[in-house]
């Protein structure tokens, strides 16, 4: 998409969004800069909130301002890289990323610097680079245990070393559905186990076993003495006859 389209897609989409949701919003700025990742080539910042806060014992629309920007340079070359790139979805999913970056800075939440932390460290693990085991505990949180990062879904489930050896399979529940899969060898501290047979299309999803831990090793968690086993699996899932 030339530059000249993108920002008319770009600005129609942001006249679609209702005022009350763009209240502190300055205005929307297009421009041809594409911005790369400091540490990942292939990956780039498609648009940023820029907010100023001004002193005041309250967030409001009269403290809190934001101008959305868009780059275009970084679209273009994410293009390059995926054939099903699709520029008014991804532009779409970009203003209202950016949108509620600045609303939750009006309410002071921090939920979606949390999304964008978890995204940051599925990459970094995705790249077998070293990531926060954790990193899914940030995501959107679907239901109780339940956490989702994009198109990824994390089950948590929290076990013993003697409730696990004690185990053969592993019982997790999808979509109203109760499934079952061989229990793996390990446990580990975090093990994440993608499991196949259930999801369909892009939707993945991770039963995450995560071993119980004493307060003694939550305290050298915090204090980051503490050195997690994480392991990583893969099993077949089954429907449960219980």
């Amino acid at each position: 998409m030339r530059f000249e389209d993108f920002e008319k897609t770009a600005r129609a989409a942001y006249h679609e969004i209702p005022e009350p949701f763009k209240e502190g919003i300055d205005g929307l700025v297009v421009s041809r800069e594409a911005i790369p990742h400091p540490e990942h080539p292939d990956v780039f910042t498609m648009g940023e909130c820029l907010t100023e806060e001004h002193v005041s014992d309250y967030g409001s629309p009269d403290t809190t301002r934001s101008v959305i920007a868009l780059y275009w340079g970084s679209f273009e070359r994410l293009s390059r890289l995926n054939d099903a790139f699709n520029w008014k979805d991804e532009i779409w999913e970009t203003l209202t990323h950016e949108l509620r970056h600045h609303l939750e800075s009006l309410a002071g939440d921090e939920a979606l610097d949390a999304v964008d932390y978890a995204a940051e460290q599925t990459f970094r693990r995705d790249e077998g680079q070293e990531f926060d085991p954790w990193y899914f505990q940030s995501g959107e949180q679907v239901a109780q245990g339940a956490y989702r990062v994009e198109s990824s879904f994390y089950l948590e489930q929290l076990w013993t070393q003697a409730e696990f050896e004690g185990s053969t399979d592993i019982e997790f529940l999808w979509n109203d559905r109760l499934f079952v899969i061989d229990r793996p060898t390990e446990l580990g501290d975090v093990h994440f186990v993608w499991v196949e047979g259930v999801a369909r299309g892009t939707v993945s999803i991770e039963v995450v076993l995560v071993r119980k831990r004493s307060w003694w090793d939550e305290a050298r968690r915090m204090l980051a003495t503490y050195r997690p086993v994480v392991l990583e699996s893969k099993a077949i899932a089954r429907r449960s006859r219980t």
